[in-house]
């Protein structure tokens, strides 16, 4: 009987990192497919699964272009279901390391059932596994992050695949793509009232508190010395009419707005509202996020 192991020694601990950046640098990789070294990858997987290796293999650029392809080799197929059927290759990095590390460092040699898995996070995007036919994709060419290292772009996708598809994000919240593509198209109205919170906040940051502040003209109700505390404003919403807001800086320091109840006049009161508490039962939090 194998024992079991109990603890990792101070030499194996010390190799985490390195299989971290490892991962890292596969799951974030933009470089194209090398498909001699994917179709190797799938036939190991196929293999090691008992299964009889695939003969037909190919290569499209992103996700909506394998769903179209796939399409023409099966036309009963829906899009949905191809996407549901899509194996995430070096997007499954974040877990492969895992194993990997127990293989190589540990020596688990049941680890070596996902060496096959190992080669397509290496060597392929998403791809779609079927009997006799692997069809690989393109990893994304554009991958952009800010300095918390969370998916964010200013001035464009911050993934975009070569098939066109893109994901817009703002300090790690997906955003709709009009709202970097065309600044335009954002409005106080859109910043003040768009139904998430996290996006009504990048709403209101791309925008600018400023411009909003300028364009609605804001009344202040009352203002607190303490930024966290924040000022409670009034504006007039073309079509809504007046709506009183809290305008706030959180604990990393970004400014967002709360939508207060008219009958709130302090910002204290409208902090303690916000926690569904009194004024009277309401205590400065020593730590905001």
């Amino acid at each position: 009987m194998t024992s079991k192991i109990e603890n990792l020694t101070v030499e194996q601990e010390a190799r985490f990192d390195e299989f971290v950046q490892k991962w890292l640098k596969i799951g974030l990789s933009t470089s194209p497919v090398d498909l001699e070294k994917a179709t190797e990858a799938a036939i190991t997987s196929y293999t090691i699964a008992g299964l009889k290796a695939p003969t037909q293999f190919f290569l499209v650029d992103g996700p909506v272009a394998a769903i179209e392809f796939i399409k023409t080799l099966d036309p009963s197929k829906k899009s949905r279901d191809i996407f549901d059927e899509m194996l995430y290759g070096c997007h499954d990095a974040y877990w492969l390391s895992f194993y990997d590390y127990m293989l190589e460092v540990v020596g688990i040699e049941g680890c070596k059932k996902f060496e096959g898995l190992f080669g397509l996070a290496k060597h392929s995007g998403w791809l779609n596994a079927y009997e006799d036919v692997v069809v690989f994709q393109q990893p994304p060419e554009v991958i952009k992050f800010d300095d918390r290292n969370v998916l964010h772009c200013q001035d464009g996708p911050a993934i975009r695949y070569r098939d066109g598809v893109e994901v817009y994000a703002w300090h790690g919240v997906t955003i709709p793509g009009e709202w970097i593509s065309d600044k335009k198209a954002l409005t106080p109205d859109i910043c003040l009232h768009w139904a998430n919170v996290e996006q009504r906040r990048c709403a209101c940051e791309i925008y600018g508190w400023a411009n909003i502040i300028r364009d609605l003209n804001p009344r202040i109700i009352n203002k607190d010395g303490d930024p966290e505390i924040g000022t409670l404003i009034e504006v007039e919403i073309p079509e809504i009419g007046k709506e009183r807001f809290l305008v706030v800086l959180c604990g990393t320091k970004r400014e967002f707005a709360i939508p207060i109840p008219p009958t709130v006049n302090t910002a204290i009161e409208a902090q303690a509202w916000s926690w569904g508490l009194s004024e009277s039962d309401f205590v400065i939090p020593e730590i905001r996020t």
